[in-house]
C-alpha cells in the first residue's frame, strides 16, 4: 500500500499502538488513515501470530465480524437505487414469515408472555436496529436471550433462509420503531438481498461490491492458499476487562475452522473476512472522488442519524453510549463524548467485536481504519487513542 507524503505528522501513532502490544493487551495492530483518496498513514506493529513470532503485515487477513454490517447496508441501498424495494416497505412483503409479529410484554419472564405487535417491521427499521429483533449475543440471562440461544438463531451451519424460519415463532423484544437494540437484523437484511436480487448473498456481494472495488480478499471463507494469511485470534482471561494482559489464543472461535471452510450461512451481520487494503477500498468509496458503488445521496443517507431526537444507543453490560445516533450500518456522532476527538461531530463509525474499526469524517474528508484480533475489543481504549491522534494530526495541520 502506497502512502502519499503529506504535511500531517502521524509519528505518535506507531509508538502508541506498540504500547498495547508491549503490555500484551493486543497481539498486533494495523492502522491506516485516508485524507480524501490519499493514503497518508499506514503502519503495522506487533504480531499476526504471537506463538510463531509472525510479524503483522499489510497483507494479513482479519475476522471483521460486524464491519460486515456496513457491506450489507450498502447492498440494501443498491437495491433501493435499483427500484426493487423501498426503505419503508414492510418486511413481510419479501419475507412472509416475519409478518404478524408478537412482542414480549414489558418485564416478561416467560417467552410466551406476549401481545400483538402494533405495526410491521420495515426495511428502514432493520437498517437502524429499531425493528424489535434481538441478538442472543450480549444480553446474557434475559428472556429473549435464552429463547434465541435455545432456537440456535446464530447457527452458522444453517442458511439464511432457515434463519427466517427460526425467527418466525420468536417474539420481538419491543414494538417496531420504539427502541434501539443491536440485533440479528443485518442477517435478515442479507436474506432480503437474496430474495430481492435472486442471488446468494455471497454472489451478490462479489458482483456488486467486492469486484467493482477490487476487494479481492473479502469473503465468508478463505481458500486454502490464504489460510496462512489469517491473523491469530486472542482473548483476555477476563472477557469484560478490556485492558487484561493475559492473552490466550482462541483456536475454535466462534466455531471450529471458522472462516477456513465453506459454511451454509453468509452472515450479513458478522460473517466476513477482509484485509486492510480491501477495507481501505470500501472507505474510499464513501469519500469524494472514490469509485461509486452508490449514488452520493445514498451514501449521505447512510451516514445520517435516523433515530428520533433524544434517542441514543446502548449495549447490555455496557450501558448508554452518549452522544451517538445511528445511520445505516454504523453509529453517527451527534455530540462528541469523552472518548471522541472534540472535532468528531457527524462522524460515521462502527467495527467488529474482535477489534476491527472504521470511521469516516465527512466534515474533515478523512477516514481511519484499525485492525487487531482480540475478542471484545470494539470501542476499546486503543481505538479511542488512535482516533484522537489521527484527528489531532489532520485537524491541527488543516487549521494553518
Amino acid at each position: 500500500m502506497h502512502v502519499v507524503p503529506s504535511r500531517f505528522d502521524f509519528s505518535a501513532i506507531a509508538p502508541a499502538m506498540q504500547r498495547y502490544v508491549d503490555r500484551k493487551i493486543l497481539s498486533g495492530v494495523s492502522s491506516a488513515i485516508l485524507h480524501g483518496q490519499d493514503l497518508v498513514h499506514s503502519q503495522a506493529v506487533g504480531w499476526a501470530d504471537i506463538e510463531n513470532q509472525i510479524p503483522l503485515c499489510d497483507d494479513h487477513l482479519f475476522r471483521v465480524f460486524s464491519n460486515t454490517k456496513l457491506v450489507t447496508s450498502i447492498a440494501v441501498m443498491q437495491l433501493v437505487e435499483d427500484g426493487l424495494l423501498t426503505l419503508d416497505d414492510t418486511i413481510e412483503t419479501y419475507l412472509p414469515q416475519l409478518g404478524k409479529r408478537r412482542v414480549l410484554r414489558l418485564g416478561a419472564t416467560d417467552i410466551n408472555d406476549t401481545e400483538p405487535a402494533r405495526s410491521s417491521i420495515t426495511v428502514r427499521q432493520l437498517l437502524t436496529h429499531t425493528s424489535g429483533l434481538s441478538y442472543g449475543l450480549l444480553d446474557h440471562g434475559s428472556t429473549i436471550y435464552q429463547a434465541y440461544v435455545a432456537a440456535k438463531v446464530l447457527n452458522a451451519f444453517e442458511p439464511l433462509s432457515t434463519l427466517i424460519d427460526v425467527l418466525e415463532p420468536l417474539p420481538l423484544s419491543f414494538h417496531p420503531g420504539t427502541k434501539w437494540e443491536y440485533s440479528i437484523a443485518s442477517d435478515v437484511l442479507a436474506r432480503l438481498v437474496e430474495v430481492v436480487s435472486g442471488d446468494d448473498f455471497d454472489v451478490y456481494l462479489h458482483a456488486r461490491i467486492f469486484s467493482p472495488l477490487g476487494m479481492n480478499d473479502s469473503s465468508f471463507w478463505l481458500a486454502p492458499h490464504k489460510h496462512g494469511r489469517l491473523a491469530a485470534y486472542y482473548a483476555g482471561s477476563d472477557p469484560m476487562n478490556v485492558l487484561n494482559r493475559d492473552l490466550k489464543r482462541l483456536e475454535k472461535s466462534p466455531y471450529p475452522d471458522a472462516f477456513l471452510k465453506p459454511i451454509p450461512r453468509f452472515s450479513g451481520g458478522g460473517g466476513l473476512v477482509s484485509s486492510m487494503a480491501d477495507m481501505l477500498a470500501l472507505m474510499r468509496s464513501f469519500l469524494p472522488g472514490g469509485t461509486e458503488i452508490l449514488r452520493p445521496e445514498s451514501r449521505q443517507l447512510m451516514m445520517q442519524n435516523h433515530l428520533p431526537a433524544g434517542w441514543g444507543i446502548a449495549f447490555p453490560g455496557v450501558g448508554d453510549v452518549p452522544g451517538k445516533g445511528f445511520g445505516f450500518g454504523g453509529a453517527v456522532t451527534l455530540v462528541p463524548g469523552e472518548n471522541d476527538p472534540q472535532d468528531a461531530q457527524d462522524e460515521f463509525e462502527w467495527g467488529g467485536i474482535a477489534g476491527t474499526h472504521w470511521w469516516i469524517s465527512p466534515r474533515h474528508n478523512m477516514a481511519g481504519l484499525l485492525m487487531t484480533q482480540r475478542q471484545m475489543a470494539f470501542w476499546h481504549p486503543y481505538s479511542f487513542e488512535f482516533k484522537k491522534l489521527a484527528y489531532q494530526a489532520i485537524v491541527s495541520a488543516s487549521s494553518y
